[in-house]
């Protein structure tokens, strides 16, 4: 345990939490009050405190997640299951219209979804927030965006194929499913800014 807790940068006492959370595993007994960790357990714990530290999700959302990546039998299977637990599927029902405008844009790339995917509701809904701001987002705002995320989305899942297991390729799965996000929205103000700056140098030069 105080190996374990050195190796992961976690207290003792809050590995133990975890323990009695079954947030990670338990050891293998060695005597009667001694357990031996792995890797495995290493690992996990990492990835715990990734999920409570950087994404600050609830246990119970924590927990969710490490089920789906227990009981994944595939890296496809992984990827929707911290979708499927991260997404909302409560709240206001999304338009008819922004509902539309989601599926032509799945018409458009050749995507699939299922109709009752959380991802479809949460950019259906985003939509209609935007449009009530008087801001719609038309398809090639949509068509930009899918085309960058599907680049991003390329080199994602290339890096988890790199990885020599299926435990640790999945779990490299959700964690860039969950906690590449802020990367993503960083990335996009730094260009809006330097696009931005580099318009404004050229209507400037243009003067």
């Amino acid at each position: 345990m105080a190996e374990l807790s050195e190796r992961s940068g976690l207290p003792v006492p809050t590995i133990k939490y975890y323990l009695r959370e079954g947030l990670i595993p338990p050891g293998d007994a060695v005597g009667a009050t001694r357990a031996r960790y792995g890797e495995a357990h290493l690992r996990r714990l990492r990835l715990v405190r990734a999920l409570v530290d950087v994404a600050q999700l609830r246990l119970d959302v924590v927990r969710s997640v490490l089920d789906g990546i227990d009981n994944a039998r595939t890296r496809h299977d992984a990827v929707g299951a911290a979708h499927m637990r991260l997404s909302r599927t409560d709240g206001e029902p999304a338009s008819h219209e922004s509902l539309r405008a989601v599926d032509e844009m799945l018409n458009r790339f050749g995507w699939t979804l299922a109709p009752d995917s959380a991802n479809r509701t949460a950019l259906a809904r985003a939509l209609d927030a935007i449009a009530g701001l008087g801001f719609p987002v038309g398809p090639d705002l949509l068509d930009a965006y899918a085309n960058a995320m599907r680049g991003a989305a390329v080199v994602e899942l290339n890096r988890v194929d790199l990885a020599e297991d299926r435990e640790t390729a999945v779990e490299h799965a959700v964690i860039g499913t969950l906690l590449l996000e802020p990367v993503l929205l960083a990335v996009r103000r730094i260009a809006e800014v330097n696009v931005s700056r580099e318009r404004t140098a050229r209507e400037r030069a243009a003067r």
